[in-house]
């Protein structure tokens, strides 16, 4: 299972375009992603507090751009980057992403016990 956090705004912005590219596409050349037990590292790093977020959980197989599994800042953990917009329709699921009272992130019901699969067998 693939995953990517994405604003409820931006989401919008994406269905009108047809692909979802962030900033970091341009900036970085690749799409941030991240397995379910990797989620609430991005979540609690990069957007505590945020109340607009949703996590879409994303089909790997619908997704020609290369999907590279990569240490990209050197912090010893690998996330999933896909170096290319993503098609709507690599879309499986849209979670609503909710922080608790204190802003932190917790795995949201949906996404509990997934798995972490090989991203060459999705």
């Amino acid at each position: 299972m693939l995953l990517h956090i994405i604003s409820k705004s931006d989401l919008e912005r994406a269905k009108a375009s047809g692909e979802i590219a962030p900033p970091s596409l341009e900036s970085e050349g690749f799409v941030h992603c991240s397995y379910p037990d990797q989620l609430l590292i991005p979540a609690n790093q990069r957007f505590h507090g945020r109340s607009d977020l949703v996590a879409l959980v994303l089909n790997p197989a619908a997704i020609a751009q290369p999907l590279v599994v990569e240490d990209s800042y050197g912090s010893g953990t690998s996330f999933p980057h896909v170096y290319g917009p993503i098609p709507m329709d690599a879309i499986d699921r849209v979670i609503d992403f909710q922080p608790e009272p204190d802003g932190s992130f917790v795995l949201p019901p949906a996404l509990r016990d997934s798995s972490h699969p090989d991203p060459e067998s999705s």
